[in-house]
């Protein structure tokens, strides 16, 4: 058992590491080429927070652990509203932009009902997959848009990307890719064995341990966004990220393999997650801003959450 612990808190640190080097080389390769920083913040850096889950989602579905690898999805959505968005405003009140939400809010909140949807007949076919891949390609339609009629981009330049030839930012980019592999392989193979050795439902794990350590990226960039008073990057991010969630993660692995969704994540956890999604307007909706005393209320209901998962088991 502390040896699959070990294992896995390596995979974790392995896993971040490959995402930092791929946000960062991509990044700045995007910038070199004359890509507006606004499309790379929402385009090539949100992709490359979510592809923890990508990767580590790919081992599970090759593993036939579809339970571990949309508990991991879900898990991962609560995460970043109840836990991120909860600690972010807890740090420093969030303020919200209205059109956040007439806009993103909105498109965040479709994407989860289709995914919904698509999981009701427990299977996620190859077909919704496709239907999922079709929506991400609109919303990056729509962010390239849409970036073309604001005068200022809400994400700033990132000047501490790294200064280096192109060769090594392509380095950095191959890099991350290969520890994301790694790192998020043995998380997988720690997780299966950890959850037969104690007899845990596999769907649980994913919703709790690999839900909070893929959420990690997501987490240190929204804090430190709320640190440096960047409210609306905190929010943005949250939202940006449960939608590539879906249309990206799922989409393709789906495409790749359908996934059978068990009834008792049809019946609580997406309802859970649709719930924290739904709760999320009328806390950002009153003055615009999520103040300590509503971040704390969403860190309450994840941590009673996650208590409910665990009690069978301790």
């Amino acid at each position: 058992m502390l040896l699959d612990l070990l294992i896995f808190v390596a995979g974790l640190v392995i896993l971040y590491l490959g995402a930092e080097w791929l946000v960062r080389g991509a990044a700045s390769l995007a910038l070199e080429y004359g890509i507006r920083p606004l499309v790379v913040g929402l385009t090539v850096v949100a992709l490359g927070t979510s592809m923890p889950e990508f990767v580590l989602n790919f081992f599970a579905v090759l593993s036939n652990e579809d339970s571990l690898a949309l508990g991991n999805i879900v898990g991962s959505n609560i995460c970043n509203i109840a836990l991120i968005l909860g600690t972010s405003a807890v740090v420093l009140p969030l303020t919200v932009a209205p059109g956040t939400l007439k806009r993103e809010y909105a498109i965040m909140l479709l994407v989860t009902g289709v995914f919904y949807l698509v999981a009701l007949d427990g299977v996620i076919s190859q077909l919704d997959g496709l239907l999922l891949v079709a929506g991400l390609v609109a919303f990056v339609g729509y962010l390239i848009v849409d970036s073309r009629r604001r005068t200022e981009p809400p994400i700033p330049p990132a000047e501490d990307l790294p200064q280096a030839p192109g060769w090594k930012k392509a380095l950095m980019l191959l890099g991350g890719v290969t520890f994301l592999a790694v790192g998020a392989h043995l998380m997988v193979t720690a997780a299966q064995s950890i959850a037969h050795q104690m007899g845990i439902d596999p769907v649980v794990v994913g919703l709790t341990v690999l839900a909070v350590g893929t959420s990690l990226p997501e987490l240190a960039a929204s804090v430190v966004s709320a640190i440096k008073k960047e409210a609306d990057l905190s929010v943005g991010n949250v939202l940006g990220s449960n939608m590539l969630n879906v249309l990206f993660v799922v989409g393709l692995l789906a495409l790749f393999k359908p996934m059978t969704v068990e009834p008792a994540a049809i019946q609580i956890h997406f309802p859970v997650m649709i719930a924290f999604s739904v709760l999320l307007f009328p806390l950002a909706w009153t003055g615009y801003r999520i103040s300590r005393l509503e971040g704390g209320m969403l860190l309450t209901g994840f941590v009673g959450y996650i208590a409910y998962l665990v009690m069978p088991y301790v």
